[in-house]
């Protein structure tokens, strides 16, 4: 049931499942197909006493060269590493599905199509279940696309194992089979998980529980700089997907980063165009013929659009026409897999048999779908005057033979009888105006929307992307069929506008799609046709629902802080959402009374009050951290107050693991005698942590929190009579769930502003 838990929860008007006010235990969310704890990252930089004595005796001038030489070394390996496993992702996909969609045709050209058949299911079948196994038994973190886990990060969520080096591994070879067994789901997402996994591994600097660690890589261990590289890394993902190294920088720019500065562009910038130029390289290389089926299939050699496009103002209606369908389509398209997935949650909470039975029956189907359905298309002649083999036999093209006789092709299995990435080609080549019927393309374009839709998911890993992408290019085609002589514009074109209109309409991103189908059909002349699809059609789609990756990320319960601030926080004060009880330490506090709070509470950060005789009143001295609390109990420097303990430190003893198990207060064992000790904190406490007074309004405190990316705001009495904090505001406290819980009167006024916000957002966001 949690599952279930962690689903309700993202609905504060349905919620089943109420978080404690204390905050006592972590919080709970989907990651992956696994149901664990949350905690926030720490983006602030401490002033600790100890870290400033270990900064001032190092040379500051040459700690900071090495440090951007790091950063600048780190970024190029990224995207060498990234360049290379979009090479190999693309290479195992078209090899495998190669090899499985060649065996299959084979047959068919004996008249075995009970054998074709047996074969094409059984092969699509274990190449799902291998995927799904593996997922569900080894790396359950690797299920899905991985983008909503990314952005959860990128937004200051820390779930465990999502960078792990089993994730990574798992995402990769479940993801190539998944994407090879015909399932109707993408790489896109997969590969950029895959690359934020392998940054966030280069910046951990090796592993602490082999002992392998790189002490070179010291100054980059921290939440700042390691979110740093997983933006990069994330960048170089689309940038290996898709050939586009500029739609993958504005990709992670538009849909995925809270944060953006100057210097991470260009970082991500330089990642992206590493990445590319070694996919030239390697595809440069696969050109004398030594990558197997690997040829022309595959995105990162998508080159076949119309080499000049000409248009004019009788072009504009369908091209309107086509924005508001996408966004129509798309936002239809969100609430749909809204409902599946929600279905699907009920089943995968059973265990993993049900998991594995549910993956199972969608291969089963969706095999029956793409080997039944182009028995439903009949035969047409081939047609004369072109380049291309026709029929197409052994390999990808437009004109699959199939059933059809010498000199006949099958339209529909051209569609459903090859990969994503070969149907998609086909469909935006230039010059096939008559190679595809209207019916065939409207059988298709239904079932790939609804394949799309049930096969998104699964315990496996799987991408949105792609299938949008054919869906979009679907109807755009169908679209310029039923122009016909009204427009002057190539159906392949129509195609690409409508791949744009759909991403536009279910991912509501605008720049980055433009940019990222420029790149992707190097074609620039297309840029004000897909300017005006995705403009138009985002504005639509706000009109109903919200993006995708923001659904699935409120689906699977991650507290995402929004940039925008709710009206009714201006009606309330942060002193009108803290919620007790404070737990806080004394300057030198007794070690019985940390490891007694440690244990009966799940808090992060812990005010630090100096009391008499060591200062006149009550007084603030700063903030200490957990991490840094178990620190010291595991080295037993349980000395008198009057000791300074600082000195059996080092800074490299408090800097945070960015995966595996960490530092827990059970793993310590202390005796009764030691309880009885004393510890100084003074040394370990930051000094200067962010405050504000308890009359602000939460609207400011909110905008506060965002823009300087806090984990702890700590609130102060308006009168210096009262104990000098009052409370610490966290992620949790700005959720809307939350603060509707402690002030229900508020829920009639937010719905209402739901339904305004709907229809005004991308005004927003333009402004």
């Amino acid at each position: 049931m949690a599952i279930k838990a962690a689903v309700d929860e993202t609905d504060p008007l349905l919620a089943k499942h109420n978080r404690t006010i204390s905050k006592s235990t972590s919080q709970l969310a989907l990651v992956g197909s696994r149901v664990c704890p949350i905690e926030s990252l720490d983006f602030e930089i401490a002033e600790i006493e100890l870290l400033n004595q270990d900064l001032r005796a190092r040379n500051v001038r040459v700690e900071f060269f090495c440090y951007l030489i790091l950063k600048w070394a780190l970024c190029f390996i990224i995207g060498v590493f990234s360049g290379c496993v979009g090479f190999f992702f693309n290479l195992a996909i078209e090899n495998i599905a190669g090899v499985k969609f060649v065996i299959t045709s084979n047959m068919m050209l004996a008249n075995r199509y009970l054998w074709a058949f047996g074969v094409f299911v059984a092969s699509n079948l274990v190449l799902t279940m291998f995927a799904a196994i593996i997922t569900a038994f080894i790396a359950p973190e690797a299920a899905g696309s991985g983008i909503p886990e990314v952005k959860a990060y990128l937004n200051g969520i820390d779930a465990p194992d999502i960078f792990s080096f089993r994730t990574l591994v798992v995402k990769i070879a479940g993801c190539i089979t998944a994407v090879s067994s015909s399932l109707h789901v993408g790489k896109a997402g997969p590969m950029l998980h895959t690359t934020a996994c392998i940054a966030s591994l280069l910046g951990q600097g090796g592993s602490c529980k082999y002992r392998r660690r790189c002490r070179w890589l010291r100054c980059v261990k921290n939440d700042r700089d390691r979110r740093d590289l997983v933006t990069c890394g994330a960048g170089a993902g689309i940038a290996a997907a898709f050939r586009a190294p500029i739609g993958g920088v504005l990709f992670v720019l538009e849909s995925l980063s809270s944060w953006w500065r100057s210097t991470l562009l260009w970082r991500a910038f330089f990642t992206t165009a590493v990445v590319v130029v070694v996919l030239r390289t390697l595809i440069h290389f696969c050109k004398s013929g030594k990558c197997g089926l690997f040829g022309k299939g595959g995105l990162i050699m998508f080159e076949v659009t119309a080499e000049s496009v000409s248009y004019n103002l009788v072009d504009l209606p369908p091209v309107i026409f086509l924005g508001v369908i996408g966004g129509i389509l798309g936002s239809l398209y969100n609430f749909l897999l809204d409902k599946v997935l929600r279905f699907y949650t009920h089943i995968n909470e059973k265990g993993r048999v049900y998991k594995l039975l549910l993956a199972a029956c969608v291969s089963i189907f969706t095999s029956c779908c793409l080997f039944g359905l182009p028995w439903l298309a009949s035969c047409r002649p081939c047609p004369g005057g072109i380049s291309e083999a026709c029929p197409t036999i052994g390999r990808s093209g437009n004109f699959k033979k199939f059933q059809c006789s010498v000199d006949h092709y099958n339209d529909l299995a051209s569609l459903f009888f090859n990969t994503i990435d070969d149907t998609i080609r086909n469909l935006y080549s230039a010059g096939t105006d008559r190679a595809f019927s209207k019916y065939s393309i409207l059988l298709f374009f239904v079932t790939s929307y609804f394949l799309g839709i049930v096969s998104y998911g699964l315990v496996a890993p799987s991408g949105l992307f792609m299938p949008v992408i054919l869906t979009g290019a679907t109807y755009g085609r169908l679209i310029g069929m039923l122009m016909g002589s009204h427009s002057t514009l190539d159906h392949g074109l129509f195609a690409v506008l409508g791949s744009a209109s759909f991403l536009s309409g279910s991912m509501r991103m605008t720049v980055s799609v433009s940019v990222i189908l420029l790149e992707l059909t190097n074609n620039l002349l297309l840029l004000p046709l897909v300017m005006v699809v995705a403009l138009i059609s985002k504005t639509v789609a706000d009109c109903f629902n919200t993006n995708i990756y923001d659904m699935l990320v409120k689906l699977k319960g991650f507290p995402l802080l929004q940039r925008h601030t709710d009206s009714y926080m201006g009606q309330l004060t942060v002193g009108d959402v803290v919620t007790g009880p404070l737990q806080m330490f004394n300057g030198v506090e007794k070690v019985g009374n940390i490891v007694h709070i440690l244990k009966t509470t799940g808090h992060n950060g812990f005010p630090v009050i100096d009391k008499p005789p060591f200062s006149e009143s009550p007084v603030l001295y700063g903030l200490i951290l957990r991490m840094h609390l178990v620190v010291l109990l595991k080295k037993r420097c349980f000395l008198s107050s009057q000791i300074n303990t600082s000195e059996q430190f080092s800074a490299d003893d408090f800097v945070k693991r960015s995966s595996g198990r960490r530092d827990s207060i059970d793993d310590i064992l202390l005796t009764a005698e030691e309880m009885e000790m004393f510890v100084d904190l003074h040394p370990f406490t930051n000094t200067s942590p962010y405050t504000v007074v308890e009359t602000m309004s939460l609207a400011k405190a909110h905008l506060l929190f965002h823009q300087l990316s806090l984990r702890h705001l700590l609130v102060i009495p308006m009168l210096n009579s009262r104990m000098p904090v009052v409370g610490i505001l966290t992620r949790h406290d700005f959720m809307a769930e939350h603060v509707l819980q402690l002030h229900p009167f508020l829920v009639g006024g937010r719905s209402k502003l739901l339904q305004f916000r709907k229809s005004t957002e991308f005004l927003r966001d333009i402004c």
